[in-house]
């Protein structure tokens, strides 16, 4: 079964309360086993829209990363990070098939 990632690209627009969403993402983060791949690191977009802060997250599977989202935990979360950033994010289900060469 292929794990699963939340992508996230953000822009922070108060960093001292935004600090109060990170310290609360990490119960359902833990509850949900998640790990970060990227968390914030220096970047560049060569081709589309970027934001100032890009964020992956790898879960066990599909359904793990959706629940997690969805979860009291996170919603708690995501409450606190509202007003003090702008973001897009996908849940996807990552690929477990052939590669090249």
């Amino acid at each position: 079964m292929p794990k699963a990632y939340w992508i996230a690209h953000v822009d922070v627009t108060n960093p001292d309360n935004y600090q109060k969403y990170v310290a609360a993402n990490a119960a359902a983060f833990s509850k949900y086993g998640a790990r970060f791949l990227v968390r914030g690191g220096r970047f560049e977009a060569p081709e589309g829209k970027s934001r100032s802060r890009n964020v992956v997250l790898e879960f066990a599977d599909y359904d793990t990363a959706v629940a997690c989202y969805h979860s009291p935990e996170y919603t708690a979360a995501k409450a606190l990070r509202e007003a003090h950033s702008e973001a897009d994010l996908i849940i996807i289900e990552g690929y477990d098939g052939p590669q090249p060469g």
